[in-house]
């Protein structure tokens, strides 16, 4: 691998350098690969999630100012009075939308969470078996 395609290529060569005696390296290395693919998804996951979530509050923002936008324009409209039980529920609505929209982000953060950590839980689970194998006497 060239380090273009693989950015650990300067690590796995340093590595290498190292002999000890009786020592294998190389599950050491693909063991440190796997902790890297490993780390890199978990960011990868962890980034999809927020750029969801960076979307999810443009959508929130758009349609609360458009929200705002009506409501001025009903106020504009009015012959001074305005019905306080339209009033209630131009405001009921959206503080009811918002309380949807928090609960959502919410949920999508917490999403994002746990999809990133089953990625590192998987692979620490791996990494434990491995080197139990390391450890057996041959």
């Amino acid at each position: 691998m060239t380090t273009e395609t693989n950015p650990f290529a300067d690590v796995t060569k340093m590595i290498q350098q190292f002999k000890i005696p009786g020592l294998d390296m190389s599950p050491i290395i693909e063991s440190r690969r796997k902790d890297m693919e490993a780390l890199a998804e978990s960011n990868k996951v962890a980034y999809e999630a927020m750029q969801a979530m960076a979307q999810k509050q443009t959508e929130i923002l758009t349609r609360t100012m458009q929200g705002i936008q009506d409501f001025a324009k009903a106020q504009a409209g009015g012959a001074g009075s305005i019905d306080p039980a339209k009033q209630a529920e131009m405001i009921g609505v959206p503080y009811q939308t918002a309380l949807t929209d928090m609960k959502d982000l919410a949920e999508m953060a917490r999403r994002s969470q746990v999809d990133a950590l089953a990625t590192i839980t998987q692979r620490a689970t791996q990494h434990m078996e491995e080197m139990k194998k390391l450890m057996q006497p041959k």
